[in-house]
């Protein structure tokens, strides 16, 4: 920093907010602290502009808050506390495996369609069939005294 510029500190009493984890959200840190009502409410502050973190206005309704970090809501400070190390969840997308075809559907769907062509009657009836089976299996394994539409034991007194 310059000599022009000098850093000015303030001194204010802060309520302590303990958290369990960090990093956390801002509008959650809100909600511990019964500043707000709930999270729609928490969320609107934020993005109005009614929440300061570490002096600056916070327009992020999730941005992450750490331990030490001031919060300044509606004349209010707070500051977080947490003794737990830092926990960055990265989260990578997870390929789901292939459920397994039958044979002759695996087959069939391999093939590209020929413009202009419609799919064989072979390939029709083996596709309804499948699609048959597929919505018949589970009313096959219900029982007499469940509803058929939603698969619920009925109940009687």
């Amino acid at each position: 920093m310059s000599q022009d510029q000098e850093i000015e500190e303030i001194e204010v009493e802060a309520l302590g907010i303990e958290v369990s984890v960090q990093p956390i959200e801002l509008y959650k840190v809100l909600k511990i602290a019964n500043a707000v009502g709930g999270g729609g409410e928490a969320k609107m502050a934020i993005s109005e502009g009614y929440v300061a973190v570490n002096g600056e206005i916070e327009l992020r309704k999730r941005c992450k808050i750490y331990d030490g970090d001031v919060i300044e809501f509606n004349g209010e400070f707070y500051v977080v506390l947490c003794d737990q190390p830092v926990t960055e969840t990265v989260s990578e997308p997870v390929a789901k495996p292939a459920a397994a075809k039958p044979k002759k559907e695996q087959q069939a769907s391999h093939r590209p369609a020929k413009p202009g062509k419609k799919p064989s009657a072979k390939n029709q009836s083996a596709n309804k069939a499948a699609k048959n089976k597929a919505n018949t299996g589970k009313s096959a394994t219900i029982g007499k005294d469940a509803d058929q539409q939603t698969g619920r034991k009925r109940l009687m007194f």
